[in-house]
């Protein structure tokens, strides 16, 4: 299992219940995305663990799992704080100008003219649009925009975004 072709999608936060049901802090823009999901990749500090999906439920802005072979509250209780994965393939496929936040992280960043401005540090989301923060080379950081009239273009394979510096970004 490569995995650098895995994708997080959410955090086992506690045991629900006394069947076996975990809470799960998802990590993924959209919950309900879990619906879809057949299996998951459990990683619980040791291995990486495919598991199959029985039931899914929403509740409040958790969703709770019934895993394959987790049938009792203690059995739960092992998964607490396990991270969860799904592979790309199982991931859902992004729409033109989306991107997981997985392959924008370490993301070099270039101005139009090809000057080196650093790399993209981290991804935050906001009501309107998401923004990048970029971190330079010499420590410091700026933010921009996830917007067409900024992010020029994105290379995912090459690790590279073409942005257009607004005045005052910089």
């Amino acid at each position: 299992m490569n995995i650098d072709e895995l994708l997080m999608v959410g955090v086992v936060t506690t045991t629900h219940g006394v069947r076996g049901e975990v809470k799960v802090f998802p990590t993924t823009d959209d919950a309900d995305r879990f619906k879809k999901l057949k299996k998951v990749i459990l990683f619980n500090e040791k291995e990486y663990k495919p598991l199959k999906i029985q039931s899914v439920k929403r509740f409040k802005q958790f969703v709770i799992l019934k895993l394959e072979g987790c049938d009792t509250m203690d059995d739960a209780l092992l998964l607490k704080n396990a991270q969860l994965f799904v592979t790309r393939e199982d991931a859902v496929k992004c729409e033109e100008d989306e991107y997981f936040i997985a392959d924008l992280i370490g993301m070099r960043v270039t101005d139009e003219e090809g000057k080196d401005l650093g790399t993209v540090a981290d991804v935050i989301t906001t009501g309107a649009n998401d923004v990048y923060e970029i971190k330079q080379d010499n420590g410091n950081s700026f933010l921009i925009p996830a917007i067409k009239e900024c992010v020029l273009s994105v290379n995912v394979r090459g690790k590279k975004m073409t942005i257009h510096l607004m005045d005052g970004l910089l």
